[in-house]
């Protein structure tokens, strides 16, 4: 898997359950009507279950720029989930999962249908909310490592 390449995504939650950012890279586009998208989050991580019990999650586009963001929500700095949300410029559209500002996309979404297989539950959102920023080049995943895909 860890061959497999993909955009790199803060995907982030708010509501009653609490405020959480995770990064990822398994996330896609399933429909578009109505608009559609996944994501899929480790099971392993008890307090990945909060997405499920608010409800909504805004699917975040990282930039080339944005690797400071990927690291720390990736958990590999050891910051709390408050301290990587400081790092960032943070809105919300409609449903009121934290969007990043300056995201190359950013898809805010309400969950519709949750399916968990093997090690991850994936989560399918409406998409409720769009904002797109500035045509940047996309931070990119593969091999273990970030890379830049050139626009």
């Amino acid at each position: 898997m860890a061959r497999f390449a993909g955009a790199v995504h803060v995907v982030t939650t708010d509501g009653v359950a609490g405020r959480r950012g995770v990064t990822i890279i398994a996330g896609c586009s399933v429909s578009d009507n109505p608009p559609t998208v996944l994501v899929c989050l480790s099971r392993v991580k008890p307090d990945n279950d909060v997405f499920a019990e608010n409800g909504v999650f805004a699917l975040n586009t990282l930039a080339s720029d944005h690797r400071p963001l990927a690291d720390a929500f990736s958990g590999l700095t050891g910051l709390s989930q408050k301290d990587r949300f400081a790092l960032g410029e943070w809105e919300t559209v409609s449903t009121g999962a934290p969007v990043l500002v300056g995201a190359l996309t950013t898809l805010d979404c309400r969950i519709i249908e949750t399916k968990d297989v093997a090690t991850h539950r994936i989560l399918f959102g409406e998409v409720t909310g769009i904002r797109i920023g500035d045509s940047l080049s996309p931070l990119i995943y593969q091999d273990r490592r970030y890379h830049i895909l050139e626009t």
